[in-house]
C-alpha cells in the first residue's frame, strides 16, 4: 500500500515539475522578458489578419520585429553550440527568421534567396557580439580581440562558402527546367553533378520535334510528281527548316530551350531515289565538344502510276511517276558534329 502512495505521489510530482517548467516558460518573470516580445508577435500577427492595406503590413512588420528580437533573447540566454563550431543554434535560428523576414512573401517564405542567404545572416549574426563591449545597458562598439578576429573570418568565411554552394544548386536547378535537354547529357565526369536517375538516352525534345516534323514531310512529298518532289528537294533545307521552325514555336520545350533546337534535312542521291535525312541539331551547352544531333532517316523513290487523257477514249494510259516516301520507326541519337551539306 505504501509502495502504491509513494507511485501515485511520484507522478504527481512528475506533473508539478512540467507544470513549473511551463510556467518559467510561458509567464515572463518580468514586463521586458522575450516572453513578452514574443507575445508582443503572436498579437501583432492576429491583428494584421483583420487589418487591411498598408495598416496591415506595419502590423504584421511588427510582428515580424518581436518575433526575430524574442527568439534571439530566448536563444542566447542559455546558448547552445553548433557542434564543431562557436556558433550558436539560437544564431541559425534567428538567421533563418532574418531571411524569411527580408527575402520570402506571402506566396511562398522559402524561396531559394532566403535559403541560400540564410547561412550566411546566421554567421553574421553570432559575430554582432564581437563587436559590442559592456552590458544591455552601457554598451559601446569595439574592434573585435585578435583573437576573435580569425574565429570569425573562419565562420563568415565557411558559411558564405556553403551559401555559394546552395545558390549553385539553383541555378543548376533553373537550367534544367529551362533546358530539360541537358538531362540526356553525360555527367560522368563532372565534380559537381550527380545524377541519381538513369538519364534519358535520347533527349525527349528532339524526339517530339522530329516525330511532328515527320508527318508535315511526309504530306508535302507523298503522292506528288517526281518533278515536284525534286524541286521540293532542292529547296529543302528552306522548306523543312520553316517546318521545324513552327514545331518548335508551337510546342513547349522549355523557357529558353526553344532556341538551342536547329531542324535542318540532308539530301543523299541514291540509284532508287533519294534519302531524305531529317536531322535535330542541339547548338546548347554539351559535354562533347561537337555536341549531338537526332536523325531520322526518309527513303523517297518514284512509283510509276497510270493516268488515262479520257475516259471514253481508246487511247492507252500514260505512265507518270509519283513519289513514295517511308520514314524509319526509329531516332537516332548521333554525339557528333552533324554532317555537311550536299
Amino acid at each position: 500500500m505504501n509502495t502504491l502512495l509513494k507511485d501515485i505521489f511520484g507522478i504527481f510530482k512528475i506533473f508539478e515539475d512540467v507544470y513549473e517548467r511551463l510556467k518559467k516558460i510561458l509567464i515572463p518573470p518580468q514586463a521586458y522578458s522575450w516572453q513578452t516580445l514574443i507575445y508582443l508577435s503572436v498579437f501583432s500577427g492576429a491583428i494584421s489578419s483583420f487589418a487591411g492595406g498598408y495598416i496591415r503590413d506595419i502590423i504584421a512588420l511588427c510582428g515580424w520585429l518581436f518575433l526575430i528580437a524574442g527568439t534571439a533573447w530566448y536563444t542566447t540566454d542559455d546558448p547552445l553550440k553548433v557542434p564543431g563550431t562557436y556558433m550558436p543554434v539560437g544564431a541559425v535560428i534567428t538567421g533563418f527568421l532574418v531571411a524569411v523576414f527580408a527575402f520570402g512573401n506571402q506566396k511562398n517564405l522559402l524561396t531559394p534567396m532566403t535559403i541560400v542567404l540564410w547561412p550566411t545572416i546566421a554567421a553574421l549574426i553570432t559575430a554582432i557580439p564581437e563587436f559590442i563591449e559592456g552590458s544591455d545597458v552601457d554598451s559601446k562598439a569595439q574592434i573585435p580581440k585578435p583573437e576573435a578576429r580569425q574565429k570569425i573570418i573562419i565562420l563568415v568565411g565557411s558559411c558564405m562558402i556553403i551559401s555559394c554552394w546552395l545558390q549553385f544548386y539553383f541555378v543548376i536547378d533553373k537550367w534544367l527546367q529551362e533546358y530539360p535537354s541537358l538531362l540526356a547529357d553525360d555527367f560522368q565526369n563532372s565534380t559537381f553533378v550527380i545524377t541519381r536517375e538513369e538519364p534519358e538516352k535520347v533527349p525527349a525534345n528532339g524526339v517530339l520535334i522530329l516525330n511532328q516534323l515527320q508527318p508535315l514531310v511526309e504530306e508535302e512529298i507523298s503522292g506528288k510528281s517526281w518533278s515536284q518532289v525534286e524541286r521540293w528537294l532542292l529547296e529543302a533545307n528552306v522548306r523543312v527548316g520553316q517546318l521545324g521552325k513552327e514545331i518548335v514555336d508551337n510546342n513547349s520545350l522549355g523557357l529558353r530551350e526553344k532556341e538551342l533546337w536547329r531542324i535542318e534535312p540532308r539530301v543523299t542521291n541514291t540509284k532508287s531515289g533519294y534519302i531524305l535525312d531529317l536531322l535535330s541539331i542541339w547548338v546548347g551547352p554539351s559535354s562533347s565538344a561537337k555536341g549531338y544531333f537526332l536523325k531520322k532517316s526518309c527513303r523517297i523513290e518514284p512509283l510509276a502510276t497510270s493516268r488515262n487523257r479520257n475516259t471514253n477514249s481508246s487511247v492507252p494510259e500514260d505512265k507518270i511517276a509519283v513519289a513514295e516516301i517511308d520514314c524509319d520507326r526509329t531516332i537516332s541519337l548521333r554525339k557528333a558534329a552533324p554532317p555537311a551539306q550536299q
